[in-house]
C-alpha cells in the first residue's frame, strides 16, 4: 500500500519508527515531513498528508502530532480527506469499515510505539464495508463537504 506519512516536531520521533515499521511490512511510504526536531506548524504537514491522499497519490495517510487533535482538524479541512483521531485499534478499523476514513491521526504524546503499530495494523488492514447504510452516510458527509466548499 502507498502511504503518505507526516508529523510535526511533537510526532517526528514516532514518525521515524512508523516509517521503518511500514517499510518492513512492505508498504511504500511517501515522506511528507517534518524530519527534524525543530518546532514547526502541524497544519503544514497535515495539509501535505491530506492532499496527497485526496489527490489519490497515496492510498492512505498517517499524520502524527503531539496529541493528534490539531492534525485531525487540519486534515479534515482538505476536501476528500476523511481523517480520524485513533488511539485504539477498534476506532482504527471501524473508522475505515463504516466511515471510509482515509487518514489516521495519532498523538505521539498519548500512545507508545507498540500501540501505534497495533493501531496502524488495524487501520491498514481494514476495508470500507460498502454496506448500504455506510454508503448512504458517507454520501451525506460528501454532500456536507460539497455544500461548504462552494
Amino acid at each position: 500500500m502507498k502511504i503518505a506519512l507526516g508529523a510535526d516536531h511533537g510526532g517526528v520521533s514516532l514518525k521515524r519508527l512508523v516509517h521503518k515499521h511500514l517499510e518492513e511490512h512492505g508498504h511504500f511510504v511517501l515522506n511528507c515531513g517534518t524530519d527534524g526536531d525543530e518546532a514547526v506548524d502541524y497544519p503544514d504537514f497535515a495539509r501535505k498528508v491530506a492532499e496527497t491522499v485526496a489527490n489519490r497519490e497515496a492510498d492512505r495517510g498517517i499524520m502524527i502530532c503531539g496529541s493528534g487533535v490539531g492534525a485531525t482538524i487540519a486534515c479534515n479541512k482538505v476536501p476528500g480527506a476523511r481523517a480520524g483521531l485513533c488511539h485504539d485499534t477498534f476506532s482504527a478499523h471501524q473508522g475505515v469499515e463504516d466511515d471510509d476514513m482515509n487518514v489516521i491521526c495519532l498523538g505521539a504524546r498519548i500512545i507508545g510505539t507498540n500501540l501505534a503499530f497495533e493501531i496502524l495494523g488495524s487501520f491498514l488492514g481494514a476495508k470500507f464495508s460498502e454496506a448500504d447504510r455506510h454508503v448512504r452516510r458517507k454520501q451525506k458527509v460528501l454532500d456536507l463537504e460539497a455544500h461548504y466548499s462552494r
